[in-house]
């Protein structure tokens, strides 16, 4: 899926709770031309659908800047919001072109069924991303780890996910994704614990 956004460039002296006030989300792009930056705007009610459709680091946009004659492919590489509001306050994007491999983040998705699940195990994902290297137009959109032969007992460690062709995986090899644990069993009441410790110890009655 394409997506495609439309930037301006930010007038100079202009306050960004002013440009809020007016529709307008301030955002900056980062790595268009060696480390220079460039301070822009987009409507809000653009920048909120842009989130919705797009994974920050890791979904590629099509960034349009018509003042300044450029176009490119650009991550979304921060976000900045009201902590609870989650009124938006700030976007920053890096464009990609000619900067070799890149590190993103990739959501780790979970495909089949467990058998020892089945049996009563339970799951546990301990990592729901990874932060990856590999060329632009190589970005996964997902991480995707089959389960369907894991048994209560067995994980699967990051070294055991086998990586889309051109992605390396930036993570500790032997962080644990995934695993089938054995359910802990209910802790017996304490009244009933005393009463079979009562009748262990009575002495028994000779015939």
């Amino acid at each position: 899926m394409s997506i495609t956004i439309e930037c301006q460039k930010r007038p100079d002296g202009s306050k960004p709770r002013a440009l809020r006030r007016e529709g307008l989300i301030p955002a900056a792009l980062y790595g268009h031309k060696g480390t220079e930056s460039v301070s822009l705007t987009l409507k809000a009610k653009e920048a909120e659908n842009l989130l919705k459709a797009a994974t920050i680091n890791n979904t590629l946009i099509d960034v349009s800047v018509p003042e300044m004659s450029w176009t490119g492919k650009a991550l979304i590489r921060d976000v900045q919001s009201h902590p609870w509001k989650r009124t938006l306050y700030h976007l920053s994007f890096f464009a990609v072109a000619g900067h070799g491999s890149l590190e993103v983040v990739v959501p780790v998705n979970l495909i089949g069924t467990a058998p020892g699940v089945k049996l009563g195990g339970i799951l546990e994902q301990s990592t729901t991303e990874m932060r990856v290297s590999c060329l632009a137009g190589k970005i996964p959109e997902s991480i995707e780890i089959d389960i369907s032969k894991m048994e209560t007992g067995d994980s699967l460690a990051v070294s055991d996910v086998a990586m889309p062709e051109g992605v390396d995986v930036l993570e500790d090899p032997e962080t644990v994704v995934v695993s089938i644990v054995v359910p802990s069993k209910p802790a017996t009441p304490e009244g009933e614990e005393e009463e079979e410790a009562e009748v262990a110890e009575e002495p028994a009655i000779a015939e």
